[in-house]
């Protein structure tokens, strides 16, 4: 296996099916053992927290002004009316 010149190498697709590794989803670690040896292991997986511009629908109505709704995704609290 090849390693380029920024220091990526290309996992094989049978190891990510068998690893579980999705694209752009799932975090590795490199693991090194008492002999030395190196190893490839799927990170256990951190829950990211939700986006605010996610959840803010679920906080916003319909009534708001433009102040009210950028409030909410600036993250900052807005007095209600």
């Amino acid at each position: 296996m090849r390693v380029t010149s920024k220091g990526q190498v290309t996992i094989p697709q049978n190891v990510r099916e068998s690893m579980g590794i999705q694209p752009a989803e799932t975090e590795i670690e490199f693991l090194q053992d008492e002999n030395g040896r190196w190893y490839i292991a799927k990170a256990q997986s951190r829950r990211k927290k939700a986006s605010r511009f996610r959840t803010a629908h679920h906080k916003a109505k319909p009534t708001m002004s433009t102040d009210e709704i950028m409030a909410l995704t600036r993250g900052e609290s807005w007095p209600s009316s």
